[in-house]
């Protein structure tokens, strides 16, 4: 018994640098960074509503958040990333509703990117390719994640906000219906 456990560490330990990757002392390690134009920490933001986070459309034009988003009617600010299914499914499931809710509710949707650079392409080619009927953001500093509760850890998260910018309902993840739901709490803030 001693010799089949002896023979096992062996096989273990051995198996290791055969299993790994070794990296001669003369390669060099690849380091990916991801540069901002000037990301900014949560101290040097406006946290309060309209914020002053600068974003993209997917056509490539600079807008600041307080010159998009405006008091007097609820907002969704829905968060989501290109690489994201859940994210895609819920913005499709807004997406059938959407017509219909906008005829019965004055209320503005946002749907705000927080994907990394690189991805701006595929951020281009879903607008293109989708046509939502909803406002498409680019956050690419990466900003609401530091004012937000949450650290928008997780998506899609949504936050709906009422008439004044305050956070009156906030959603991680999504599972089938839950639109119906964010439809409601939109609706009991319009009145």
């Amino acid at each position: 018994m001693t010799k089949n456990i002896l023979f096992l560490l062996i096989i273990l330990c051995g198996g290791f640098p055969v299993m790994s990757q070794e990296l001669k002392s003369t390669e060099a390690v690849p380091v990916q960074r991801y540069m901002y134009e000037t990301a900014r920490s949560a101290d040097q933001i406006n946290g309060q509503y309209p914020y002053d986070i600068r974003l993209k459309t997917p056509q490539g034009d600079s807008l600041l958040s307080a010159d998009v988003f405006k008091k007097g009617k609820p907002i969704v600010l829905l968060f989501w990333l290109t690489t994201c299914y859940p994210c895609r499914m819920e913005m499709d499931a807004i997406f059938q509703k959407f017509d219909n809710w906008k005829k019965e509710t004055d209320f503005e949707i946002y749907a705000i990117s927080t994907d990394f650079s690189q991805n701006f392409p595929a951020i281009q080619k879903r607008a293109a390719d989708r046509k939502w009927p909803f406002s498409l953001l680019w956050d690419y500093n990466r900003e609401f994640k530091e004012i937000l509760p949450g650290g928008l850890n997780g998506l899609p998260q949504v936050f709906v906000l009422d008439k004044n910018g305050k956070i009156a309902y906030h959603k991680r993840k999504y599972s089938t219906g839950d639109e119906d739901v964010l439809y409601e709490q939109v609706k009991a803030l319009a009145r």
